[in-house]
């Protein structure tokens, strides 16, 4: 094992907490893990880490080193990747990647498409779903992820923004008066997509003033496809993501409703492993992702 490989491991260690972590998360056994850590110790004379039974800690040295090393991992993963791209190497590997199920069906999935068309020896797996898996843990190389960052460990470039948008449709206007504050929703069907969260309550804000207004749902549903589906038929009022709603809006299907009340905007992120030797394919894939999500519409 040459000694890039046991820096990628220990760092691998310190992100996961545990031997078995940095094992699972770049796919070696435990015992290899063990053997670097053993070895990367040996080779500074100094204690990394503290073992008990219970847990796994890192010590002063460890910390700095591991601060080191992560410095060093990211520039030898940037040279790499430079001279690859400068000789045209063809990429290779297995990309896993992650996104929210209707953002990753509508605009990821196509950027994973082109990006095979144009480098046939990478193959990937696209997770999807409105669960934020853990990177590390589930061993995936990037994520598309909406909303704010709790991971510290993870690195995240910005490409765009939503909003969460109340939306109707003019035959539903036609039969009922349009909603001029939100307090004004308690007399109007709501179809409430469950993704947001309590279906008895929509949050809104004004001039930096929080308000939320307890509501009883005519309609709840799980899929937001059938929630725009019934919206778009005259069934009531429901709120989604702008992007969902962008050509709908465009097109006068559906009527944005109390934009001064809005919540505050959430980002659209490309997310990583901050830590992470990032192969060349991974990379190349981040590169195709943040140019090409930052040239979408729907998100700016």
């Amino acid at each position: 094992m040459d000694r890039i490989e046991e820096l990628a491991i220990f760092v691998a260690i310190v992100d996961t907490g545990s031997l078995a972590g940095a094992a699972k998360r770049l796919r070696h056994s435990p015992p290899a893990v063990t053997r670097a850590l053993a070895a990367v110790e040996r080779r500074l004379g100094a204690r990394l880490v503290e073992r008990t039974t219970r847990r796994l800690g890192t010590t002063q040295a460890g910390r700095r080193f591991a601060e080191r090393a992560r410095a060093l991992l990211n520039e030898y993963s940037d040279a790499v990747s430079e001279i690859n791209r400068e000789k045209g190497a063809p990429l290779r590997g297995l990309l896993r990647i992650t996104a929210p199920t209707v953002f990753g069906r509508r605009h990821v999935a196509p950027l994973v498409t082109s990006f095979l068309d144009a480098h046939p020896g990478v193959r990937m797996e696209l997770v999807m779903g409105e669960r934020n898996l853990d990177l590390i843990d589930e061993g995936l190389d990037l994520a598309i992820r909406i909303g704010q960052l709790a991971d510290s460990r993870l690195m995240a470039r910005r490409v765009g923004e939503i909003r969460r948008t109340l939306i109707a449709s003019p035959a539903y206007l036609r039969k009922r008066p349009e909603p001029r504050s939100p307090r004004d929703l308690v007399n109007h069907d709501i179809v409430f997509y469950s993704g947001f969260g309590s279906p008895t309550e929509l949050r809104f804000q004004a001039r930096g003033r929080r308000q939320s207004i307890r509501l009883t749902p005519r309609i709840m549903v799980t899929d937001v496809d059938a929630m725009l589906s019934m919206v778009g038929a005259g069934r009531g009022i429901g709120r989604a993501f702008s992007y969902q709603v962008a050509t709908d809006l465009a097109s006068g299907k559906l009527v944005r409703l109390l934009p001064a009340f809005e919540p505050p905007a959430l980002p659209v992120q490309v997310v990583v492993p901050s830590s992470r030797l990032m192969a060349p394919a991974v990379r190349a894939f981040m590169d195709h992702a943040i140019k090409s999500l930052n040239s979408l519409s729907v998100i700016h």
